[in-house]
């Protein structure tokens, strides 16, 4: 829902001016809106009020089970299931990266890095701790992006001292890479990456200690200028509870009650593979398959429709032993799971092993998914009494099958009128006295609908 305002000007004669409000696309979830926050705790629902079918969630929960460990499914910011201790912090593994992509958020907010930025320019002590290059030009050449979709061309293990490629020729995943990350990101910040995120990031979302542990650097320094050195290759230990509310913060793009904690846009980035990267070879296509298809900034993701029957806007943190952060935007849905072992092992990230933990729990949700608003405006925003502001609503249909929408304007409150309420992009017209104006529009693919 939006508003037209209306302010009483003084001019050569008086007349009312109405201005087009409406929530940022950046704010996802404003202030007084019916999201919900796991603050302190999260609420719980059935799997039948969350549209849910319960027995596929048990298929999805028994898979996990066949490891062990714990894990928590969320639909519409309530948990509809969950199992084992939600209180245990497992070794993470290489879900690490993912988390860590927090900080390289926020450094991109704060202008302390851009992802074309070169790493040896934002960290002095960078290609001088590069001991085998290869060529002595590469190191110069990395840049924060290729460190963060594997490109870089860093050896696997985590000291990560030497390239095996120029970078960006090819995909290899390291966790060396990683690691250099987090300590540029160290050292453009002087701060502990813990502390920083805790003070920016998990503190706000409800997090202590107690949830989530970052070990000191195993295996550069542990410091940098005296600050503390963390790893974005492994590192960090945290309970279920902790990576639902991360996957939570990127469900909801980066907003967290009443802050955008990192950019929306960035979000965006993360979650689905980058141009330039799609197709590369890999160094070991028999481990890691197509990857270079399917992997954004250190989180995997659907988007070339690996899992057929999984939506392609569905990304994960994954690591060693099945550390899981799953998000699915177009359900709604987060699911997580840790444990001390996985389905596989030694891992690798073979897509056929989360399939049946992933599809049930995509498959269990048992309505037709409702139209998704992506934007509604108004240009010129800003009308005097008697002129006309065109509206537009930009909304898609988030099941995998072609849909045709519909669209309904209502004037709530406040007068003025529509040229046509029942098509995207109606012309509006101010009514010739002042006062509030109050527009809905509703998206509707015939059997779900949503209003703003």
């Amino acid at each position: 829902m939006f508003k037209l305002r209306g302010k009483l000007l003084f001019v050569s004669a008086v007349f009312f001016l109405f201005s087009l409000e409406i929530a940022s696309a950046q704010q996802v979830a404003p202030a007084g809106s019916d999201v919900l926050w796991p603050m302190p705790t999260w609420q719980t629902t059935t799997p039948a009020a969350a549209g849910m079918d319960s027995s596929l969630l048990i298929q999805a929960r028994d898979y996990a089970l066949t490891a062990g460990g714990s894990g928590i499914i969320t639909r519409g910011g309530q948990v509809v299931m969950s199992w084992g201790d939600l209180t245990t912090r497992y070794d993470l593994k290489s879900a690490t990266k993912s988390i860590g992509s927090i900080a390289l958020g926020l450094a991109i907010q704060d202008g302390k890095m851009t992802l074309g930025g070169t790493a040896a320019s934002y960290n002095p002590y960078f290609a001088a701790q590069i001991l085998d290059s290869g060529d002595p030009a590469w190191v110069n050449q990395i840049t924060i992006r290729q460190i963060a979709t594997q490109t870089a061309g860093f050896y696997k293990p985590g000291y990560g001292q030497g390239l095996l490629f120029q970078p960006g020729t090819m995909w290899s995943y390291s966790d060396g890479g990683p690691n250099w990350l987090a300590q540029t990101i160290t050292v453009v910040y002087q701060q502990d990456l813990k502390v920083l995120l805790f003070n920016r990031a998990f503190t706000p979302m409800g997090l202590t200690g107690n949830d989530l542990t970052w070990r000191s650097n195993l295996y550069f320094p542990t410091s940098v200028n005296g600050v503390p050195v963390r790893e974005f290759g492994s590192g960090i230990s945290a309970d279920v509870d902790a990576l639902a509310r991360i996957g939570y913060l990127y469900l909801r793009e980066g907003y967290w009650v009443n802050q955008q904690i990192i950019p929306q846009s960035f979000v965006d980035q993360v979650r689905t593979s980058v141009p330039g990267v799609v197709g590369l070879p890999e160094l070991t296509p028999e481990t890691h398959g197509n990857a270079s298809d399917h992997y954004g900034l250190f989180w995997w993701n659907n988007a070339d429709g690996t899992l057929a029957n999984v939506p392609r806007d569905a990304y994960w943190g994954w690591g060693l032993n099945e550390s899981l952060i799953i998000v699915i935007p177009s359900l709604d849905i987060v699911a997580v799971r840790s444990g001390t072992t996985g389905w596989q092992y030694p891992w690798k990230p073979d897509y056929n092993v989360i399939r049946p933990f992933i599809e049930p729990i995509v498959q269990s949700v048992q309505t037709n998914l409702a139209p998704v608003i992506q934007s509604v405006t108004a240009v010129p925003n800003t009308i005097n009494t008697g002129q006309t502001s065109q509206l537009t609503v930009t909304a898609t249909d988030p099941d995998q099958s072609p849909a045709m929408l519909t669209y309904h304007w209502q004037i709530l409150s406040g007068g003025g009128s529509l040229n046509n309420s029942a098509i995207a992009s109606p012309t509006y017209t101010a009514p010739g006295t002042g006062g509030i104006v109050t527009l809905q529009v509703t998206v509707s693919d015939g059997e779900a609908s949503v209003q703003q």
